[in-house]
């Protein structure tokens, strides 16, 4: 059926693909013309983006679906090195010229017209599309992978589907690629056409290529997302289909019999295989992906039944599309999860969508801008390209900007502090001493390692003359509570001191491999012995932490061995504090709202969101069942008297499932990583004061044992 329906959206738009050459010019162990079209590369592509897409929509049918980006990636190293093979140029900057003068007609007018008109959209429906629109505003100069790996995106979150421009990553890193390709081929003779251009190319993109996967490996256990968007750790899978053009040109007649043996429907069938390997295998499949793919463009010959489905003129037309297709089928999918979710009934509606935009773009836009004569001058064609991204890129900014929230047609969420980077706003109260000055009192990062957090400038309240002190410590939730803390310090003359290290652990026990390793180190070794050392006989620390991690849905030899560091670490400090007077009080496992990968604005309901929300809440038995066991080391602890449990969970889930709303109707949380908004905070406050005024446990469970 739905080859059909696609068989007659290209009619009706008048685009059916046109045979090409089929004949044994194309066969492996020939060395091609190279002005061949090869039908069966577009039939390649439409595999690839209909994995993709197949992905996209539900990680379950297709887990690896996603290396059908890496498909993409060996079939333009293959494509670029035939383009430039068949363009050679006399100086450097002929080379150049014409190459880029390709590119900027190929791919800049599709894509400025999709993100153009999705930025567009998503105002519609996001209060705040600030980090759709960055991404998009940089993927329109090639550099949107570099922007979501310094936002730390993980791709394979549910978050990153809220983000319009999430696909854009992949085009960054062939632009990237684009920038340096031209030196290789140039220098190397290959694009000037040098007896020895083909070999010389063939070895520098040989070493390239090594040193790309060394590095990819590694990376992608100890920094998968870095791993995952930079080019450099994905020249390899370019590289691999240049590689392929150069072998095909330099056969010899023994490759041709081993090329022979091999059966392409069997390496087709591979490929298709190794779609459905679990998303966690992701440097194997990706391997196996790009291997497979090469030796499929190196191997398949007419008349082969894999020749005969990949060159099928519906297979040909979608791989024709699938440029537009890439770029479109997600902006589909994003403003769905905005509005009316993905559903098994709406699927036929979203795909035909999906071709019938990408159809459209390449008739009216793609193809005839690629063909059309811009200019008789290259330089000039190049310099209007640049102009209409720059163009594209101010309309971004100035919906980001100027028109920040004026195109949304949804319910406002009223929240006093909004998004991470507000976690560090300054804060102090009007009649009293002291201030929190955000930036001042964080470890952000490894990088800050050695910084020294000033207590006078971290604390509410005086810190001299308090009637008792707390020093809050924990990782970026701590610094989301700054503001539960006034009553303690305008009526009960306490100071809190509030530090944060993000990232890192509950205690110091319990190892941290995240990327704020180093910087949890130094706060636990150096930053918080020199703060304790500054409290006296009465004081409280208060650890405020997310304990998710520390109460997954299914419990494990990880999980469970975490559980008890926390209990040996939250007892040895306990103990610690005791012989100082201190009490220490923690917090204790709210709602799972990280796992809920919802935006603050999505969680209330809206009229564009008629389905519901697309955000997955728990429910507060499912919280409590979850927590249990974490409570129960809790609960021990403060039985023997080493803590006092501050338990929330009233506040964060006041009701039957654990939303975004509090009891009031104000919302619980500032941003899609479940930090608590300032609402949040003070409605927490009188649970926390109460805790925090009572006798310190640790004092009380040090004259039990004395008494003993």
């Amino acid at each position: 059926m739905m080859i059909r329906g696609v068989s007659a959206l290209a009619t009706v738009l008048d685009i059916a693909p046109k045979s090409g050459p089929t004949s044994s010019a194309v066969s492996a162990g020939t060395a091609r013309s190279k002005s061949d079209y090869r039908p069966d590369i577009d039939g390649l592509r439409a595999l690839a983006v209909i994995s993709v897409i197949i992905n996209h929509f539900n990680t379950d049918l297709l887990p690896s679906g996603y290396v059908g980006v890496d498909i993409f990636f060996v079939i333009s190293g293959y494509v670029i090195a035939s383009s430039l093979y068949n363009s050679p140029g006399k100086t450097l900057a002929d080379v150049f010229l014409g190459f880029y003068t390709r590119r900027v007609k190929r791919l800049v007018p599709a894509l400025i017209l999709c993100v153009v008109i999705t930025g567009v959209l998503i105002c519609l429906f996001d209060e705040r599309p600030g980090t759709s629109l960055k991404t998009g505003i940089t993927s329109l100069f090639g550099l949107s992978n570099i922007y979501l790996l310094r936002r730390a995106t993980d791709y394979f979150g549910r978050l990153s589907q809220l983000n319009v421009f999430m696909h854009t990553w992949s085009l960054g890193v062939e632009e990237q690629f684009y920038v340096i390709f031209p030196f290789i081929v140039w220098f190397t003779g290959f694009g000037r056409a040098h007896p020895k251009g083909l070999d010389n190319l063939g070895r520098v993109v040989g070493v390239l290529a090594i040193g790309s996967l060394v590095a990819f490996v590694p990376l992608s256990a100890s920094n998968q997302p870095a791993a995952f968007f930079l080019m450099p750790t994905r020249l390899w899978e370019l590289s691999a289909g240049s590689l392929v053009f150069v072998a095909l040109s330099r056969v010899q007649r023994s490759s041709l019999r081993l090329l022979a043996r091999v059966s392409p429907l069997v390496v087709m069938l591979s490929i298709v295989a190794v779609l459905f390997i679990p998303a966690r295998f992701f440097v194997r499949a990706t391997i196996a992906v790009v291997v497979l793919t090469a030796l499929l463009i190196a191997s398949i010959r007419p008349r082969t039944t894999a020749y005969q489905i990949l060159s099928h003129p519906t297979a040909v037309y979608v791989g024709r599309i699938s440029y537009s297709l890439y770029l479109w089928h997600w902006s589909v999918l994003a403003i769905s999860r905005w509005t009316i979710g993905i559903h098994w009934w709406c699927v036929p509606l979203q795909v035909g969508l999906m071709l019938l935009l990408a159809g459209a773009s390449y008739r009216y836009v793609e193809n005839p801008m690629r063909h059309a004569e811009w200019s008789a001058f290259r330089w000039r064609s190049i310099g209007y390209g640049l102009s209409a991204l720059v163009g594209a890129a101010a309309l971004l900014a100035g919906l980001a900007k100027p028109l920040d929230g004026r195109l949304y047609t949804g319910r406002s969420r009223k929240l006093v502090a909004e998004g991470v980077e507000s976690l560090t706003d300054t804060y102090s109260l009007r009649d009293a001493p002291g201030s929190w000055q955000g930036e001042k009192c964080v470890v952000s990062d490894n990088r800050q390692v050695g910084k020294v957090i000033p207590i006078d400038e971290c604390t509410l309240g005086s810190f001299s003359s308090a009637r008792r002190r707390v020093l809050v410590l924990g990782n970026s939730y701590s610094a989301a509570f700054v503001q539960a803390f006034d009553q303690l310090v305008q009526s009960d003359k306490y100071s809190v001191t509030v530090t944060s290290a993000w990232g890192a652990s509950p205690v110091a026990e319990i190892p941290n491999s995240s990327p704020w390793d180093k910087a949890n180190d130094y706060y636990w070794r150096t930053v918080v012995p020199s703060l304790v050392s500054h409290l006296r006989a009465g004081d409280w620390v208060f650890l405020i932490n997310d304990m998710a991690d520390l109460s997954p849905e299914q419990a494990s030899v990880d999980s469970t061995q975490r559980l008890r560091e926390l209990e040996m670490g939250l007892a040895k400090l306990s103990d610690r504090l005791a012989e100082r007077g201190v009490g220490l009080a923690v917090l204790h496992g709210i709602a799972f709202a990280h796992e809920t990968d919802c935006e603050p604005v999505l969680a209330a309901p809206q009229w564009f969101a008629p389905f519901g929300s697309p955000c997955r809440f728990f429910s507060k038995e499912q919280t409590l069942s979850r927590r249990a066991r974490l409570n129960q080391i809790l609960s021990s602890l403060r039985d023997q008297g080493k803590i006092a449990i501050v338990d929330l969970i009233d506040v964060f889930c006041p009701r039957k499932t654990c939303t975004y709303q509090a009891s009031t109707g104000q919302t619980l949380y500032r941003d899609v990583y479940s930090h608590p908004s300032v609402e949040a905070a003070r409605l927490s406050a009188p649970l926390i004061r109460d805790v925090l005024t009572a006798s310190s446990p640790s004092r009380r469970g040090a004259a039990e044992r004395r008494a003993r």
